[in-house]
């Protein structure tokens, strides 16, 4: 059972998950997760490679379909719904339209290369939140300035560094108003000096009472910007804590190791 010493959440949490299970083949990743997260509440997770994280991510925005549990949006069910003999997949339209409640970053940008920056937010306004072509524009203009990238608007990504192609991946996410923001190693895919302007976006958005969760191998920035800290290992959740707890004075042994690799990184006294 993981260690818990957090704030309590709302009485119904923006997500809501509970004994989530997912295997690829005879790999089981997730293994009975559960975690809340409250409205306006910023949840770093962190731990080894291949301990379930992206794909607990994924999960959250269906993007792989879960095998067992419960993943809750603001009180619906992510994915599924009862059905008789049991659950049954929920259709592409509701799928889509929960879809943006729980919008992702990804760590390798996933524009599209054909359309310009503001073409690629402008994309899921007019698809999925029914906007014009003119209000879905004025969106994508403002969220560019936003994340620094005014001068950018009719950019191609070939055209882009790494760090603002990643700035257009948070502007195209943030523009759809999702109840959740979900961000997947967003600066793995990022030179070093590149980092340092993504995460500066995403810090003034958490600053803003965004809901998120972000799954990140930046520890500084995690113990800066978090409000809760999750450590997974082997499909579970072992410790969920604030961050001066698990960056602090560490009795839990598997989790000194992992934070022992993070060469630089001097947690802050408990």
């Amino acid at each position: 059972m993981a260690e818990t010493d957090a704030r309590p959440s709302a009485a119904q949490p923006v997500i809501a998950i509970e004994g989530l299970t997912k295997s690829f083949g005879a790999n089981q990743v997730l293994k009975g997760v559960d975690l809340s997260v409250g409205k306006g509440e910023v949840v770093a997770i962190i731990g080894p490679s291949g301990s379930g994280k992206t794909t607990l991510l994924r999960c959250i925005n269906f993007l792989e379909e879960y095998d067992g549990g419960s993943i809750r949006i603001d009180g619906t069910e992510v994915g599924y719904r009862d059905g008789a003999g049991g659950r049954k997949r929920r259709n592409d339209r509701e799928l889509a339209a929960i879809r943006v409640d729980a919008a992702m970053v990804f760590q390798q940008f996933n524009l599209f290369p054909h359309l310009t920056a503001a073409q690629n937010i402008m994309l899921g306004l007019m698809k999925s939140r029914g906007r014009s072509k003119a209000e879905a524009r004025a969106i994508a203009e403002k969220w560019l300035a936003r994340v620094g990238l005014a001068a950018k608007v009719d950019a191609l990504p070939a055209q882009m560094s790494g760090g603002q192609q990643q700035r257009v991946g948070i502007a195209r996410a943030v523009a759809m108003e999702p109840k959740v923001l979900l961000l997947d190693e967003i600066t793995s895919a990022l030179d070093p000096e590149l980092v340092g302007e993504v995460l500066a976006v995403v810090q003034e958005l958490a600053s803003e009472g965004r809901t998120m969760i972000l799954v990140t191998h930046e520890m500084a920035f995690a113990q800066e910007v978090a409000d809760r800290v999750v450590f997974t290992d082997q499909g579970r959740i072992v410790i969920d804590a604030p961050p001066a707890q698990v960056f602090g004075e560490q009795p839990h042994e598997r989790l000194r190791s992992f934070l022992s690799r993070f060469a630089g990184f001097r947690p802050n006294p408990a």
